[in-house]
């Protein structure tokens, strides 16, 4: 069995990103997205970051299998030690331990770049993030109640936190 390697992703790695994305979002289990994207979706928002806020690749073989992000939380200047993240997997690769290596790296890459917390928002129905989040330190910050509408039904949001060593 292959090895899993993280590396930061290239222009060339958005078109699997995206089809990881999309089935994130096709899934109803990771997003509050609700439509599926297109690849100049993903150019712009790859293109649009600064270096600052890594994107990370999973890559098992020659497929990418998994991708995560630190992401903006907010514009005011008081928060720029804080970043959100963003962790996709590849729908047949969940539950492999892909995700904990992906989120350990990119605890590291925002340790690099000056981050002291990584915060994260999951739905409460999403056990297997969780339990990936709180293996790796994250705690329970609370419940968002009724923080969306996916498919006609409210949904509540999970807000987890961690403060980095």
């Amino acid at each position: 069995m292959p090895a899993i390697l993280v590396r930061h992703a290239t222009l060339m790695d958005l078109k699997d990103v995206l089809s990881i994305y999309n089935q994130g979002i096709e899934d109803r289990i990771a997003t509050l997205e609700v439509e599926p994207k297109d690849i100049s979706y993903m150019e712009s928002w790859y293109n649009g970051r600064s270096e600052r806020y890594s994107v990370l690749v999973a890559v098992k073989g020659d497929a990418i299998v998994g991708w995560a992000s630190l992401n903006k939380y907010s514009p005011r200047s008081a928060y720029d030690g804080v970043a959100d993240l963003s962790i996709y997997i590849q729908r047949d690769h969940r539950g492999q331990g892909i995700g904990s290596i992906l989120l350990a790296a990119l605890e590291d890459a925002a340790l690099q770049n000056g981050f002291y917390k990584i915060v994260l928002f999951t739905f409460p129905f999403n056990s297997l993030g969780q339990g990936l989040y709180r293996k790796q330190g994250y705690r329970e910050v609370g419940i968002f109640i009724k923080q969306g509408i996916i498919d006609g039904n409210f949904v509540d949001v999970m807000a987890m936190e961690k403060i980095l060593n």
